[in-house]
């Protein structure tokens, strides 16, 4: 009885969750935005249009979605920023229905071709909470690393376009507008924030915040020493370009000399789970006797909690900082 009732409250929010999806917005909402948006265009108050501005570029507008999403979900400000890296228009509110969504699905799922109550929440719940996770940080490791490919390449853009006599603040212009990428969009932010009144050194330690790269930070922080000391703003940046390219050529090195570990890492570490989900699939009924027999279930969690460890140490292993 109780699996049917949870199988009727899952489609119950499966399709409230569908029919919110598909509803659109409403009429009477779009129009009172357009209004809005309208009345903070033809603003004459400085103040107001600078706001306006302000939520254009950096997305601080939050739909209920979003604020139901920060009051259940944990550490929203952290997971905020998370999505902030990624350089989507994703927010908490879109991220909570995912994640919702899929344990919701994949209960229903497993429930509905006989799988043991424990295992269908066990593994709902853990594929809804990890799986946006971890699509996330694929994301943000992603846009990360072409922007570190292409970081030294716009460095030495602003150095010519700094040796051609062009200020700062138009040389990062000037690279917003010629680099594609991650990086023109970075600096495109950067551009669009001092010219509504940020200073530069806001405007780069913001953007700085939300990269998470220790590369952005180091030219952040040489541009603040420059703008303190004085010197060669030119030469220091081809200096900083010139160990960024170190940088990167030591990361690919110890990268190569490691992935035969991580490799193997890898396929340890998943074998018991695929040979598991095998034999589920192939005789259910003998799997579910580690949902019955305590201590089957005492050998599996024991089981878990070791592979964990050794999970834990071969990560340490093969982790390098640079």
């Amino acid at each position: 009885m109780l699996p049917m009732m949870l199988i009727g409250i899952g489609a119950l929010i499966t399709l409230g969750m569908i029919l919110f999806a598909f509803a659109g917005p409403s009429a009477q909402k779009t129009s009172n935005r357009r209004l809005s948006a309208l009345r903070e265009r033809h603003s004459t108050s400085a103040e107001g249009a600078m706001e306006a501005q302000m939520r254009r570029i950096t997305g601080r507008n939050q739909t209920k979605a979003d604020k139901a999403a920060m009051r259940l979900l944990p550490n929203p400000a952290e997971l905020q920023k998370r999505l902030n890296m990624t350089g989507k228009s994703w927010t908490v509110g879109q991220y909570g229905m995912v994640s919702l969504g899929l344990a919701v699905g994949l209960t229903l799922l497993m429930l509905l071709r006989g799988w043991p109550l424990l295992l269908a929440l066990f593994l709902g719940l853990g594929i809804g909470a990890g799986f946006p996770h971890w699509w996330v940080g694929k994301v943000i490791n992603k846009r990360v690393a072409k922007f570190n490919t292409k970081f030294p390449d716009a460095i030495e853009l602003l150095v010519r376009g700094l040796r051609s006599g062009l200020p700062i603040s138009e040389t990062m212009s000037v690279v917003g507008a010629e680099v594609d990428g991650p990086v023109g969009e970075e600096f495109r932010s950067v551009s669009d924030k001092m010219k509504i009144g940020r200073s530069m050194d806001v405007a780069l330690q913001e953007t700085a915040d939300r990269l998470g790269t220790p590369e952005f930070q180091f030219f952040v922080i040489t541009i603040a020493i420059q703008r303190e000391t004085g010197g060669n703003l030119a030469e220091t940046l081809q200096n900083l370009s010139t160990v960024l390219r170190g940088r990167m050529q030591m990361k690919l090195k110890i990268r190569a000399m490691s992935s035969e570990s991580k490799a193997s890492a890898y396929i340890v570490g998943s074998l018991p789970f695929i040979v598991f989900i095998m034999i589920m699939v192939i005789n259910g009924k003998y799997m579910q006797n580690f949902f019955v027999d305590e201590r089957l279930m005492i050998t599996g969690a024991g089981g878990l909690i070791w592979m964990g460890i050794g999970a834990f140490i071969m990560a340490k292993m093969v982790s390098f900082e640079i």
